[in-house]
């Protein structure tokens, strides 16, 4: 199994030139960007991914490993479902295990008030055909023996998946060279080049490519990019710390989160552990250009009570972080070709003492490695997927960490954008033109 995460220390496995031309340039080498090129390239075009350092190497290889349905926003879910489906129909066609386990996933209620929630939730989405059910005390004790807090209830969707991310994502880039598409790790998207007011290229570190069309899935980086080519999105990025342990006894397949832990089974053994709703928000001038977008959030639920005031030097929002250049100019993607932040250490400490203490028949849990990713958030909590003003460019950023598990449909859904197809979904709730239309933005699910 590939170690986790990838870093800048794993080889590149695609370290070919850059190609003269494309049907569909995709910036951005994570989960979204690889299945974009793998649904083009199933539809016999030629995508080329360009990655300015590894495939994955950023959030699509840090984060859970969740593919959930269950607490995702109303105008996600349908879209989630199809993801779910295109999982299953794909894993098996990959040239590795991915770990793809059909395992259940659950929320936890403490309160009365968690209870209420999940519920109404669950009333709404169960016209989707979702098959999330909400258990008992007792059932919750059932279902995770050992477990030493009792909860009121708790949220379960059954169908919800796990897989281990670092190996999926380098295996959907292997497939989708294998179905004639290109991706060039090493190579940074500079700048757009422009004919006539459309995309007719990008401008590279290695040189330009020709192109009619390009999609931005840049995550926590999109914002920096679009902004210089004109087009702005209220995009911030903020610091998740996760911990992997070492292989231990078996005391759930599958995953759950409470107020103040997440984990999962990995398929070495081990559990992956995460401390719910912990973000840690750098603030730079993106933070104050955009407050009054994200009030309504900082206010009804805030994305992060931890706020730091300067951000490491090169990273996206950092306030010495170059804003314009031009194609022939080092730009902060050449820089910093991987966003590679230090893990939260004492939350390190505070994540494993939690879980010990929640299934205290494991002993000393030991931690064999220990990250941090920077999640591109939204100030509604769902994303970005559309068209740009600009002809020829489309956007698909800002998964606010969801975009693990809907990584599949979004692909074949920007796949089908670019290319006339039939999309399927309503996608208004993700228009880029509501932070500037006047309308009321409607926060995602608190869950």
């Amino acid at each position: 199994m590939t170690a986790f995460p990838i870093t800048m220390a794993n080889r590149p496995e695609h370290a070919g030139p850059l190609p003269d031309s494309a049907d569909v340039v995709i910036i951005g080498g994570g989960v979204i960007g690889v299945f974009a090129a793998y649904f083009l390239a199933k539809k016999g075009l030629r995508p080329v991914v360009l990655e300015k350092g590894r495939i994955a190497g950023e959030q699509s290889s840090r984060n859970w490993g969740w593919i959930r349905q269950m607490g995702r926003d109303l105008d996600e879910l349908p879209i989630m479902i199809e993801a779910n489906r295109l999982w299953q129909e794909i894993a098996p066609a990959l040239d590795r295990d991915i770990g793809l386990q059909r395992c259940g996933l659950t929320y936890f209620a403490e309160t009365e008030s968690d209870t209420q929630r999940y519920e109404d939730w669950l009333a709404e989405a169960r016209p989707h055909g979702v098959d999330s059910v909400i258990l008992s005390a007792q059932e919750v004790a059932d279902k995770f023996p050992g477990i030493s807090r009792q909860y009121r209830a708790a949220l379960h969707t059954p169908s919800d998946m796990r897989a281990e991310p670092w190996v999926t994502v380098p295996a959907l880039a292997r497939a989708v060279v294998a179905l004639g598409g290109v991706i060039v790790e090493d190579c940074a998207a500079r700048v757009l080049d422009r004919s006539g007011g459309k995309v007719s290229g990008v401008v590279t570190a290695r040189g330009v490519i020709r192109t009619s069309e390009v999609i931005v899935a840049g995550g926590a980086w999109s914002s920096l990019f679009l902004r210089n080519e004109g087009v702005s999105i209220p995009q911030l990025s903020v610091r998740a710390t996760v911990v992997a342990t070492n292989a231990l006894p078996d005391i759930h397949q599958g995953g759950a989160t409470g107020s103040d832990l997440a984990f999962r089974r990995r398929q070495d053994g081990g559990y992956t552990l995460a401390a719910s709703g912990f973000h840690e928000t750098f603030i730079g001038p993106d933070s104050f250009r955009h407050f009054m977008t994200y009030l309504p959030q900082l206010v009804s639920q805030p994305f992060s009570r931890n706020y730091k005031p300067f951000a490491p030097k090169g990273y996206p929002d950092a306030w010495g972080t170059r804003r314009r250049w031009q194609g022939g100019d080092v730009t902060p993607f050449d820089r910093m070709p991987m966003l590679d932040p230090a893990p939260n250490r004492r939350k390190v400490d505070q994540i494993r003492a939690a879980f010990e203490a929640l299934f205290p028949a494991l002993g000393r849990v030991e931690v064999a490695a220990a990250w941090a990713g920077m999640i591109d958030a939204m100030p509604d909590v769902v994303p970005v997927v559309d068209r740009a003003p600009l002809a020829g460019l489309s956007i698909c950023t800002g998964m606010c960490g969801h975009g693990f598990g809907i990584g599949p449909a979004f692909g074949r859904i920007m796949a089908d954008m670019v290319t006339g197809g039939e999309i399927g979904h309503d996608l208004s709730r993700f228009r880029l033109s509501r932070f500037t239309d006047g309308s009321k933005l409607v926060m995602g699910p608190d869950l």
